[in-house]
């Protein structure tokens, strides 16, 4: 059994003053740290930074060659370590996250990052169907606040709602303290 970490989309545009805040970057970003840290100092063979580069300029935010598309500070990815370009949500769709998972005989993947209602839902989705056994670390991650139809739904449960969701019927959940905790 070999574990990897996938840490999703934490990338400038969505922290303060960028093209799409989320709500509490900075907290999830400093936990999905912590774990990253961890990964280095256990496993460091196996972590891979996602970073999305918006292939249509119509998304408004992580354009080409900007500063919000750049990974954040908090989580910046060592020369060493694997960064997979994504164009979708889904970081497996059209990727080689998956055959570089294979190449190192990954079973099992641990899961942070940005958006929970988007990204983070496409891409545990898509691990737990290619056969991973799949864990995501929830405080490690961040949302924003939705509407639809004049209905306003805050980001806290949105991001619930999606982790719920997840959580019953696709992966394990379980927060920072506790992943660290069992690890050690």
């Amino acid at each position: 059994m070999s574990t990897a970490l996938i840490v999703i989309d934490i990338q400038n545009d969505y922290f303060e003053n960028g093209r799409m805040e989320l709500v509490n970057p900075d907290k999830a970003a400093a936990n999905a740290a912590k774990v990253i840290d961890w990964f280095r100092k256990n496993n460091k063979d196996n972590i891979f930074h996602v970073q999305h580069i918006a292939a249509d300029p119509a998304l408004g935010f992580f354009l080409p060659d900007t500063e919000g598309a750049e990974i954040h500070e908090t989580v910046q990815p060592l020369e060493n370590e694997n960064l997979i370009v994504k164009n979708f949500p889904n970081s497996f769709l059209k990727t080689d996250l998956e055959s570089k998972l294979k190449e190192k005989g990954v079973t099992d993947v641990i899961v942070v990052g940005m958006m929970t209602h988007m990204c983070i839902d496409a891409t545990v989705r898509a691990a737990v169907d290619l056969g991973y056994n799949t864990l995501l670390i929830e405080d490690a991650c961040a949302t924003r606040d939705l509407s639809y139809d004049g209905k306003d739904v805050p980001a806290e449960q949105v991001h619930y709602a999606f982790v719920g969701a997840l959580e019953s019927m696709y992966c394990e959940v379980t927060s920072t303290e506790k992943f660290l905790a069992s690890r050690n």
